[in-house]
């Protein structure tokens, strides 16, 4: 599998954001990633993004699609999607290409000062693995990435590639959390992790894709940048021999 990470910024109008999907997608992936809350950026903190929330089958989600089938790939895109309670959507991830399906973040951001659980409602906590290019891939968001938990079930619902869109926020320690965190997960899971940010200065970027040994095949800086990585089963399989560590717990 060909991966490529979008490590670009999200926006304040979602019209023109929709339009930036094509532009920024490159050809030749077997899967794009792009940033959480690509759709519509999430604004000054604690802002109201109800707004701005569409259905699964909105604009959004079908510029997604065209521009999937434009390029002949499968893309991941951040957005938020109107749910029961109007004045708190969810943050959504959206796939639509070789899979079509919907992860709705599970650990909402409520952190170093932050309430996102103020703007927004927590997803089904439900892990969502979909097969592209003959790999399981698992879908996590941002803050997710602090939950071991969620990783492990993807991984046991038969992720053999972990997808993390974000929107990091900058700050201390926050890159360094984030690449620790990033090859933790790949390390204890065995398994590919590719973590697509937003860029600086009010974002870490910093995207990553990470081997199941924990070795960085491709990295970012804080700017706007596109990283392509080349994921195979045979090199998840042969770290999984050198260290079997799903295989040995007890847990």
């Amino acid at each position: 599998m060909r991966i490529a990470l979008v490590q670009e910024p999200a926006g304040l109008e979602p019209e023109t954001n929709r339009a930036r999907l094509r532009e920024l997608t490159p050809d030749g992936a077997d899967l794009v990633v792009f940033p959480e809350a690509f759709a519509r950026d999430f604004g000054e903190a604690g802002s109201d993004v109800s707004p701005y929330a569409e259905a699964a089958d909105g604009p959004f989600a079908t510029a997604v699609a065209e521009t999937a089938a434009a390029h002949a790939t499968t893309v991941v895109a951040g957005m938020f999607e109107a749910g029961s309670d109007p004045e708190r959507p969810y943050n959504t991830l959206v796939v639509r290409g070789a899979a079509t399906a919907a992860y709705r973040k599970v650990h909402l951001y409520d952190s170093f000062g932050y309430r996102e659980s103020d703007r927004l409602s927590a997803g089904p906590v439900a892990p969502v693995v979909v097969e592209i290019a003959g790999m399981g891939v698992g879908l996590m968001t941002c803050y997710d990435l602090r939950f071991p938990e969620l990783a492990r079930a993807l991984v046991d619902a038969g992720a053999e590639v972990l997808v993390l869109p974000a929107a990091w926020v900058a700050g201390e320690r926050k890159v360094d959390h984030w690449r620790t965190l990033v090859r933790a997960r790949a390390i204890e899971n065995t398994v590919y992790v590719a973590a697509a940010g937003q860029p600086g200065p009010r974002y870490s970027g910093h995207s990553l894709v990470v081997d199941p040994l924990g070795d960085v095949l491709a990295e970012a800086g804080d700017g706007p940048e596109i990283l392509t990585a080349d994921l195979d089963a045979e090199t998840l399989a042969a770290a999984r021999r050198t260290n079997p560590s799903l295989a040995n717990r007890r847990l």
